[in-house]
């Protein structure tokens, strides 16, 4: 049987299962990934199983989102981090490094490999013929400790490209035009496979451009062939040597299909506050702007900073506009210094601030209330910018810069300029000795633990009555941006539970917090479409179980984040029909009679509205597997208890 490369790949790495679409599957991890603001606690979890080293081929922390040292939370947590990948055997990156799928791609990418990241932008290094998908924390640390990773074996979108990008159009518009015609919940559960002869002008850099912002599609992964664009990036990165080609067979089959002729792609740009409200840019052209950004792992290439380099050269931004630059490494950084890009930028009326994630997840240059913000960063969620009446519209380099210089939102191709030509160079500085690698004979290590830093909270079983208070009843797309805020004032509150949960969803009702802690007890919370969409920050599932939530209720659930629930013992379940949603008020009463003995594949659930008197049939998604974790009452006492009790120390 012909197979496409996503299919190849997953067989290669099959534990348990079939390729049946829908069907459960478990796969063997090579490699995994954590950064800081979610590494914190993927290695508490790591401490918490009780073993004395990782099991995977390779584990990388990097520390890119946490780098405001206002006062020692953060710095606390990097030594913590460091200490933790000294005593289990990880890789470590120090702040400045860089953002981590950029690094990791660098350093580290083997096409053919599968990578489990605790950051939902993972799937990234799906551009080089890798395997590649974002989950929740603890998952990430069941990987290091050599368990397989559990999914729904998911359906394979197979997405053609022909033709050629014409100027001023560039990757990001690719990826823009996936979201307008899929939205942000239509690849829930698929991954998506680019293949055809469209491929051939795209570098390595541009398919993790695309590649990154599936995740913003709700997929689970994304795929590209490993070609020879891939072995010229790895040649670039001096590790030529890992490069093993890999591709779809010919005539291989797609459970789904979708053809983009890249020549009749325009510039595009995606309107506030959601990746997927993307129209032409000539379509809100004129509107002025107060800040444009370059950066983020969304947008981390050489030649996202070169090309806006070259179009400022000689110029000057407009005066009421705020010109961001944020290098996505340091190899980055060197090289525009080398080049001579970072002072065209500077000498424009440039910011530099130093390389990581800053403002892609509020961390600093939030924008003026009210004002636009022109970002190529993958996300545009509300309050995520850090300010919380901001306007933020995602596009290229290209319609960011035009824009800056104008002063007002502007179609790149109607600046009186050549488009500016840029070649990569044929090889870089190898970045791996800057980062730390794993100790080859183990010692004895203290981990360096801070006064912010506190032990994960141990979560009891469900009931055998489950009930409480509908405490929260939300809309549709509530992102984890929402339900757990980041920014400068949060993040740094990741390694201590209690105190994360003031600010748990804040953004929806900022009185949730008090009201949870006046109940003391079990509660409800109600969504509508694509509850939990965004970032796999699985604090937006443990902040809520610490205050009580046992039941999230939605329409639709996004991928990461209802894994996340099941993992912390939080019962995540469906309306059977979407009119149910309106027959429950905030604050009613609700109850679920033995909800682990209701549990079963396919069977329905009964939930009783107390106050009104009425029940409904309530569906699941559970497999067999994720109902067994819930009986544990969560993934930490299942493993603990069944699968690595002779192996803890």
């Amino acid at each position: 049987m012909k197979k496409n490369l996503a299919q190849k790949l997953i067989e290669s790495h099959l534990h348990s299962g079939t390729l049946e679409p829908g069907s459960p599957i478990e796969l063997k991890i090579d490699q995994t990934l954590t950064q800081d603001a979610t590494g914190t606690m993927v290695m508490l979890e790591f401490e918490a199983l009780g073993l004395p080293r990782i099991k995977t081929e390779l584990s990388a922390q990097y520390v890119d989102h946490n780098l405001l040292q206002t006062d020692f939370k953060n710095a606390d947590d990097h030594l913590f981090l460091q200490s933790a990948c000294r005593k289990w055997g990880l890789w470590f990156s120090r702040p400045g490094n860089g953002v981590s799928h950029p690094t990791h791609m660098s350093c580290f990418g083997i096409p053919g490999k599968t990578l489990l990241g605790s950051d939902s932008h993972t799937c990234a290094a799906g551009s080089m013929g890798m395997l590649a998908i974002g989950a929740g924390g603890l998952q990430v640390a069941l990987a290091m400790a050599g368990l397989p990773f559990a999914l729904p074996m998911p359906k394979i979108l197979g997405v053609e490209l022909t033709g050629e990008l014409p100027p001023w159009v560039s990757a990001k518009d690719v990826i823009l035009e996936m979201l307008r015609r899929q939205t942000v919940k239509g690849c829930v559960n698929k991954i998506v496979e680019y293949h055809g002869p469209g491929l051939d002008k795209l570098t390595a850099m541009d398919r993790h451009v695309i590649a990154n912002m599936g995740q913003e599609l709700g997929a689970t992964s994304s795929v590209f062939p490993a070609d020879e664009a891939v072995r010229v990036f790895l040649r670039q990165q001096q590790r030529e040597e890992d490069f093993v080609e890999l591709k779809a067979d010919d005539d291989a089959r797609y459970d789904e299909t979708d053809t983009i002729d890249l020549s009749t792609l325009e510039p595009l740009i995606a309107c506030p506050s959601s990746p997927d409200k993307v129209v032409p840019v000539r379509e809100v052209a004129g509107r002025p702007i107060y800040q444009s950004y370059i950066g983020s792992s969304a947008n981390p290439g050489l030649r996202d900073f070169a090309i806006p380099a070259r179009m400022v050269a000689g110029r000057h931004v407009d005066d009421n506009v705020s010109f961001d630059i944020n290098p996505t490494s340091r190899q980055l950084l060197e090289e525009i210094s080398r080049s001579g890009d970072l002072a065209k930028l500077l000498e424009a009326g440039a910011r530099l601030h130093q390389t990581g994630c800053g403002g892609c997840i509020g961390m600093g240059q939030a924008p003026a209330s009210g004002r636009i913000s022109l970002r190529t960063v993958p996300r545009n969620f509300p309050g995520r910018s850090g300010t919380i009446e901001d306007q933020v519209y995602l596009c290229s380099p290209e319609t960011a810069t035009a824009s800056a210089l104008r002063g007002e939102i502007t179609d790149a191709r109607e600046l009186d300029m050549d488009y500016p030509s840029f070649e990569e160079p044929e090889q870089l500085p190898d970045m791996r000795p800057l980062l730390q690698p794993p100790q080859e004979i183990p010692v004895e290590i203290e981990l360096i633990k801070g006064p912010n830093i506190k032990p994960l909270p141990d979560f009891e079983k469900l009931p055998e009555v489950l009930k409480g208070p509908l405490l929260l009843k939300a809309g549709d797309n509530v992102s984890t941006d929402e339900i757990l805020p980041a920014g400068a004032e949060i993040l740094p509150l990741r390694s201590n539970i209690p105190a994360i949960s003031r600010y748990a969803f804040s953004r929806v009702d900022e009185n949730f917090y008090q009201r949870a802690m006046d109940l003391k007890g079990d509660c409800f919370v109600v969504g509508g479409e694509n509850y939990g969409q965004g970032s796999s920050r699985e604090h937006a599932a443990i902040a809520p179980r610490y205050l009580g939530v046992r039941c999230v209720i939605a329409k639709s659930m996004a991928r990461i984040h209802r894994r996340n629930l099941i993992n912390f013992g939080v019962l995540p379940l469906l309306f059977a029909s979407a009119d149910d949603y309106d027959k429950f008020d905030q604050d009613a009463d609700l109850e679920i009679d033995n909800p682990v003995a209701q549990l079963a594949p396919g069977k329905p659930v009964e939930l009783k509205n107390l106050t009104s008197g009425e029940s409904v049939q309530l569906q699941h998604d559970l497999s067999a597997e994720e109902i067994e974790t819930l009986q544990y009452g969560g993934l930490i006492n299942e493993a603990r208890q069944k699968h690595l009790s002779d192996e803890a120390e």
